[in-house]
């Protein structure tokens, strides 16, 4: 038997743990552990508030990448730390597959036309990494472009954080089985099957490739002005915690 401290029994009494444990029919320590951490992304979104004032009054520029295995939860943790800024300060770029133009020039070219200006907040929902992974996995680049983007990244990088950005690099990390039962899920929603793309439906298959090109970033690309912040997230409200407080930690707003 459960046994349950007078403040959790006021939890659960409460008008959102009434909802979660009868609306959504969610066990008492499953409703517990969303109130809490419900409670928690409360106050982690006050400073991020914060921060974002602090961006714009000191006239920062800051990118936070968002990166990992298909369904590792990189979309759902942007909407959690995006969800009460001010909408006219920071952008969300997920950026489609490169037009006929764009393959034609410099591969950094589109993705330096949307770093930020003075006191915005760019978020990349996948970004120029895609060459260093996605790319080169599903044959989308030849062997050239990737040699060519591996030995210039680290520059590109280097070049851009001197000019004043400040850029934090995350990695969305699952294991095959939780990626396995996500694929599953979107696939069985009318309201998320649309997510379900043909890089997806291959990601299974290609798993150890993934893997392969992964390391290989790690090794090559995490620097020290760069550094890859691993997020676990199997967990996913573990994962969105421990992503917005990683940012609160590394940008020094007042």
């Amino acid at each position: 038997m459960i046994q349950l401290s007078e403040k959790n029994i006021k939890a659960l009494n409460s008008k959102k743990g009434i909802i979660l444990f009868l609306h959504e029919n969610l066990k008492p320590i499953k409703t517990l552990r969303t109130i809490q951490y419900e409670s928690r992304m409360k106050k982690l979104q006050e400073e991020l508030i914060k921060l974002q004032h602090w961006v714009v009054n000191e006239k920062e520029k800051i990118v936070i990448i968002f990166e990992g295995r298909d369904a590792a939860g990189k979309g759902g943790a942007i909407r959690r730390i995006t969800e009460h800024l001010n909408p006219r300060e920071f952008r969300v770029v997920a950026l489609p597959k490169p037009t006929y133009e764009e393959k034609g020039q410099w591969y950094f070219q589109r993705y330096v036309n949307q770093l930020p200006r003075e006191g915005k907040i760019v978020f990349f929902d996948r970004s120029w990494y895609n060459r260093a992974i996605v790319e080169p996995v599903n044959k989308f680049c030849t062997k050239k472009e990737y040699n060519i983007f591996m030995n210039q990244v680290n520059e590109f990088e280097r070049m851009i954080t001197e000019s004043g950005i400040r850029l934090i690099k995350f990695y969305f990390s699952i294991s095959k089985n939780e990626q396995i039962s996500r694929f599953e899920d979107i696939q069985n929603s009318p309201l998320k099957k649309w997510k379900f793309s043909k890089v997806d439906q291959k990601a299974i298959k290609l798993w150890d490739s993934y893997t392969k090109y992964k390391e290989h970033m790690f090794e090559k690309t995490n620097t020290p002005i760069a550094p890859w912040i691993i997020i676990e997230g199997n967990r996913k409200m573990k994962a969105r915690i421990n992503a917005i407080k990683h940012i609160l930690e590394v940008i020094p707003y007042k």
